[in-house]
């Protein structure tokens, strides 16, 4: 038996899409025909796409819906439920096109006689290998529920982490962008026409104002080109980044850098320990989690540490001082691994190491953000007040000259 996406009309000629599963296409057809519906196109899902279709085992599911669903899976094996049964109970709750076909596929191949590690093997994308090598550590063990559960907590964790920290980012690009929009508003809309009115009068105007109206002339003779420049500056630095030598270079500039450095060392020394802690838990080895737990990090610098730390203790160090000798992991950290080695509570130990660095990773976050709105309103204030001035103090001048006449 095998999972088909289909392309059909529904009785009033509306296209649906979906996947269900059958010996043949033959059958599979024949099951749309029951159903209403007039079969347009076929496609195996292990096949590749045809028509511009997206193969299924390219697709993604968001890390929020991949934890309801974990969750929802650990929660029907609990139930005494089979992996088969789980499978169907989970795609019949979807409403989610994307996953139902993904799920039906990987049910057909564990109906097949491949393994659930196996099958979710084949769609990377949907899963990541912590997935994979997890629920295999949980097959061999037959803890397969415990494991689904710890995999539903991370995901949360996470996604929530990530989702808090780009909320607190938020405010202050937006705030960036609203003042770099109205201060460019005002030296090359605003400004020009206040001040031709004392250009035509003839009097001598203050260095402020004549300062602030050589600004407003460049930007409108060149501010087209500035903003040109600037894409074409940043796809020029994309491209140049994109290369391992200049990408690894710019990371451990970023990890060196004040404040900055510390957020971007706390978030990936988290994600990197939480995933240790989890495939270590599930009785997945040390150095596959290892393997692992690298890929989750996105700072090329500290991944690389973490991949020597690998072949280090494959040599026989030990974990702590493996990821000690690479002085890119907090001390902290380093610190709470060997007491987990010494007392054999690793997994714990890597678990409360991942909340402490996601701790100091919310507050350093929440003090960024509370030193940069403060400062924005300071910046923006002194660059209004020097506009102002710059359009007033030719106006006292010219009253000056009236009173004085």
């Amino acid at each position: 038996m095998g999972a088909y996406e289909y392309q059909a009309l529904d009785e009033k000629g509306r296209t649906c899409r979906g996947v269900l599963t059958g010996d043949t296409p033959r059958q599979v057809r024949q099951m749309l025909r029951e159903q209403g519906m007039h079969p347009l196109s076929l496609t195996a899902i292990n096949e590749k796409p045809i028509q511009g279709q997206s193969a299924p085992s390219r697709k993604r599911i968001p890390p929020a819906e991949l934890a309801v669903i974990t969750r929802q899976f650990a929660t029907l094996l609990s139930a005494g439920l089979t992996i088969e049964e789980s499978l169907e109970g989970l795609i019949e709750q979807s409403s989610n096109h994307r996953i139902r076909s993904i799920l039906t596929a990987v049910r057909a191949l564990v109906m097949e006689g491949k393994s659930l590690s196996e099958a979710i093997g084949l769609y990377p994308a949907a899963f990541p290998s912590l997935y994979r090598a997890s629920l295999h550590a949980g097959e061999e063990t037959g803890r397969l529920d415990q494991v689904l559960e710890r995999l539903a907590d991370y995901t949360e964790n996470t996604t929530t982490l990530r989702r808090r920290i780009m909320i607190a980012l938020i405010y202050p690009v937006i705030l960036t962008v609203v003042a770099i929009l109205i201060v460019t508003g005002l030296l090359t809309y605003v400004v020009p026409k206040v001040v031709k009115v004392f250009e035509e009068s003839g009097q001598t105007l203050p260095l402020l104002t004549r300062g602030m109206i050589a600004v407003s002339d460049f930007l409108q003779a060149w501010g087209l080109w500035i903003l040109l420049a600037i894409i074409l500056g940043t796809i020029l630095s994309r491209l140049i980044f994109r290369q391992p030598g200049p990408k690894l270079a710019l990371h451990h500039f970023v990890l060196r850098m004040p404040f900055i450095g510390s957020i971007v060392r706390n978030l990936n020394t988290s994600t990197m320990a939480r995933t240790l802690a989890i495939m270590s838990g599930s009785g997945v080895p040390l150095l596959s989690a290892m393997a692992a737990s690298s890929q989750v990090v996105n700072n090329l610098a500290m991944r690389q540490a973490m991949e020597q730390a690998r072949i280090d203790v494959g040599e026989g160090m030990s974990l702590n001082k493996a990821l000690k000798k690479s002085r890119l992991f907090p001390p902290l950290l380093t610190q709470m691994v060997a007491s987990g080695e010494s007392s054999g509570r690793l997994d714990e130990m890597l678990e409360k190491s991942a909340q402490v660095q996601e701790n100091e990773l919310e507050a350093r976050t929440s003090i960024m953000v509370g030193l940069f709105e403060p400062m924005m309103i300071l910046i923006m204030g002194a660059i209004v007040l020097v506009i102002v001035l710059a359009i007033l103090l030719p106006i006292f001048d010219l009253n000056e000259l009236i009173y004085a006449r």
